[in-house]
C-alpha cells in the first residue's frame, strides 16, 4: 500500500519519494530530511487509515 523511493547517487544530493494509496505524497531532499521521511513514512504504516481498516477487516 506504500511506496518509499530513495535515490541516492554517489556525490549527489539524496532525494526520497514517500507515496500510499491513502492519498499520502510526500518528498524529500538531502540527507537530514531524507532520514526523517524514512522515520516518518515507517510511522506512518501503523496509522495508515487503509491499513488498520483493512486490519479490522481480518479480524472479524
Amino acid at each position: 500500500m506504500a511506496w518509499l523511493c530513495i535515490r541516492a547517487p554517489r556525490g549527489t544530493t539524496p532525494t526520497a519519494t514517500s507515496k500510499c494509496l491513502c492519498g499520502r505524497d510526500r518528498s524529500a531532499v538531502g540527507h537530514p530530511k531524507v532520514h526523517a521521511l524514512i522515520a516518518d513514512h515507517e510511522a506512518h504504516r501503523d496509522a495508515c487509515p487503509l491499513r488498520t481498516t483493512q486490519e479490522r477487516r481480518n479480524a472479524a
